[in-house]
């Protein structure tokens, strides 16, 4: 089998989705969310995951754009924990920290502890890749939030653990496919079933709301509900719907074929297996 793909250095939390999702699987570490899903498109992968939530930060929005722009399937969810440590080269203490390193989402999830503190807070692109960039540059008064996993892997030691702002923090990560294509065998796939909508409406008073009357009317259960520009039409928007249930079941069946009369695009993104989040 092919590779799954994953964006970050080995050690980030998008391998460790892939492992909860596939178990011990070839993997393919690249450098951002798009090149992830031009893997996946172009075939160089046979899935790929990517964060799409996270329980303290809110939306990944980058996500949802490239979802609509690639014709890609969503083939399952997968939930990953999330501890947070802080962690510098060897012999560093806290009183000689002077910047700290990771992505802007593990910054905002440790935020409380870290404003705690006179440092210079600086993004990178990935919170692995910011302990293993500290380690290649030998920068001594610089620490970066990641795993304690990552933090092993690249010889790092901790000086803080469990700086994250919740105790459940968790990122749901979704798992991407070609239509159509062959995906691996997820570990333990939960039974419960999810679909995953985008649908644009007119600019006009009550058409999300008729989208939203249709739902309700045949019973679906609306887990989330986004907005996103619609990248046509400046203050325009499309909604991101996540329903419970399975887009072949005649009562989904049946409303969306409703839906479709009531919007300007409806588009079936996915059903999936889900954990019950």
């Amino acid at each position: 089998m092919t590779s799954v793909a994953y964006a970050g250095e080995p050690g980030a939390f998008a391998e460790d989705a892939v492992l909860a999702a596939f178990g011990d699987v070839m993997r393919r570490s690249v450098a951002s969310f798009r090149a992830v899903f031009e893997a996946v498109a172009s075939g160089e992968a046979a899935a790929g995951v990517v964060p799409i939530e996270n329980v303290i930060h809110g939306t990944v929005r980058e996500n949802y754009d490239l979802l609509i722009e690639h014709d890609l399937t969503i083939a399952g969810e997968v939930i990953v924990p999330v501890h947070l440590c802080l962690a510098a080269l060897p012999g560093q203490r806290l009183q000689d920290i002077e910047r700290v390193y990771s992505h802007i989402q593990a910054l905002g999830q440790a935020e409380t502890f870290l404003r705690a503190r006179p440092w210079q807070l600086l993004s990178t692109y990935n919170t692995a890749g910011a302990g293993k960039a500290i380690v290649e540059a030998g920068e001594p008064g610089s620490a970066a939030v990641l795993s304690p996993r990552a933090a092993a892997l690249f010889g790092l030691e901790v000086l803080a653990d469990e700086i994250g702002d919740l105790p459940d923090n968790r990122t749901r990560f979704l798992v991407l496919a070609r239509p159509g294509a062959a995906v691996p065998a997820l570990v333990d796939a939960p039974t419960l079933r999810r679909t995953t909508i985008v649908v644009a409406v007119r600019n006009e008073p009550g058409t999300l709301l008729a989208v939203l009357r249709v739902l309700a009317e045949h019973g679906l259960n609306m887990r989330k509900l986004e907005s996103r520009p619609s990248r046509e039409r400046a203050w325009e928007y499309v909604f991101w719907i996540d329903l419970d249930g399975d887009a072949s079941e005649p009562q989904m069946a049946a409303a969306l074929e409703q839906v479709r009369d009531v919007t300007t695009m409806t588009r079936v993104l996915g059903s999936y297996p889900s954990p019950d989040r």
